[in-house]
């Protein structure tokens, strides 16, 4: 078993600079200075697929960047250890249990790769997401240390939680996206909340000419001319992709030329689950001309992933996060970055980025996510409208610059 550390591009916090207020841009450069050569260590399951490697990707080059010395780790795992994402959902309120056999295995499993942080030495942790949590248990020189949940445990199934909040309380400080993510047994002195956020200059959000999208779409099969409405996530229970494709196929009634996108890319080492849904989806849009599913990575005939993301949501007329469950969305942001309407679940993270009806919609049916799509599509003015207003949110809130800010902040406290 080996470690693996992370390898990232080079970010330049100057550019942010005209982009974000001049405040933040000073208020970054003067919490950097006091930090300069601080050593953090981040450690998360997979290096990508999913929002928190997006995050870490961005924000460990911008934190050497601007001084600091930041480095990058993911855990090794198997089949087992990652399993149907065992703890992530039932932390999140899954009814099924996890076996009892699999606590036992997942202490057994990070105690074994415990040995591995031997020589690594920081003067801050942060641990992201519960799978490799419980490292705190087995690393002594593991702290100052802090644990980044970027899931929603408002709800959690007992059992599970009962297991795991002992392994979080071994943290010096504890990480959620939103104050309602936190259960309430969490000890509030140690929480701290720091919203998501996204890099406006990477692959998957800069700029593209019109004839960029519209060259990727033939090469992909889709027709540029008519309407097109997407879905990019994981193929997972809490992301609803059945119910996207029954709202698609009752909007379709009123909209004919509607097309689907339904995307998410198996990147994710930690995700073993997403290709079995997948299956199922593709099952039962076998004769469905008009919706395009994009699962293994070679199905986007050639295309970078990210360029791939980007041109399929900058090309929608709506985006779709229809999540019953969701700790953030990154998604959702990077749509509205794009001056995208989005239709989003009326749950989690998606209702902190989206004001209904100001600046996106949330939904809480199928019947009601049709019902805005044909609105949205057939009113023009109006998704100019609703399209300006969110990339305006994203713009104030939620860029990487922000969640700089939030970290180093954080660093000086518990230092």
């Amino acid at each position: 078993m080996m470690l693996e550390k992370v390898k990232t591009k080079k970010q330049d916090f100057k550019r942010y600079r005209g982009l974000i207020s001049e405040v933040l841009f000073a208020e970054v450069k003067k919490l950097a200075r006091k930090l300069r050569d601080l050593k953090v260590v981040h450690v998360n399951s997979t290096p990508e697929g999913g929002g928190v490697a997006e995050i870490l990707k961005t924000l460990v080059p911008l934190m050497e960047n601007v001084g600091l010395c930041a480095e990058w780790y993911t855990i090794p795992g198997d089949e087992e250890f990652f399993d149907k994402k065992f703890l992530h959902d039932s932390l999140q309120g899954a009814k099924k249990n996890i076996p009892d056999d699999f606590f036992d295995y997942y202490l057994s499993h990070l105690e074994n790769i415990a040995k591995l942080f031997n020589d690594i030495k920081a003067d801050v942790w942060v641990i992201h997401d519960p799978q490799p949590a419980g490292l705190i248990k087995f690393v002594p020189h593991m702290h100052p240390a802090i644990s980044r949940f970027h899931i929603d445990t408002s709800s959690p199934n007992k059992k599970t939680f009962d297991f795991f909040l002992p392994i979080l309380e071994a943290y010096d400080k504890i990480i959620f996206s939103a104050e309602d993510f936190a259960c309430k047994e969490i000890p509030k002195d140690k929480i701290n909340i720091f919203q998501p956020a996204i890099d406006p200059f990477s692959l998957k959000n800069k700029t593209m000419s019109s004839t960029q999208i519209k060259t990727i779409l033939k090469k992909l099969g889709i027709n540029s001319k008519k309407p097109l409405i997407s879905q990019i996530s994981r193929f997972d229970l809490w992301k609803d992709p059945l119910g996207v494709l029954k709202a698609y196929k009752i909007a379709k009634k009123k909209v004919p030329e509607l097309q689907l996108v339904l995307a998410g890319i198996f990147l994710a080492k930690d995700d073993p689950g997403s290709e079995k849904m997948y299956k199922e989806i593709k099952k039962r849009t076998i004769k469905e001309k008009d919706v395009f599913l994009f699962g293994e990575p070679k199905t986007t005939k050639g295309i970078d992933v990210d360029i791939f993301v980007n041109v399929i949501q900058r090309a929608s007329n709506v985006v779709l996060q229809k999540s019953i469950k969701e700790g953030f969305g990154l998604t959702v942001t990077e749509a509205m970055w794009k001056g995208k309407v989005v239709i989003g679940g009326n749950i989690g993270g998606i209702k902190k980025q989206i004001k209904n009806e100001e600046n996106g919609f949330l939904v809480k049916s199928p019947e009601e996510t049709a019902k805005k799509i044909i609105k949205i599509i057939e009113d023009k003015k109006l998704r100019r409208k609703i399209g300006r207003k969110a990339r305006e949110s994203v713009k104030e809130n939620f860029l990487m610059s922000r969640l700089l800010r939030d970290y180093l902040s954080l660093f000086r406290e518990i230092m």
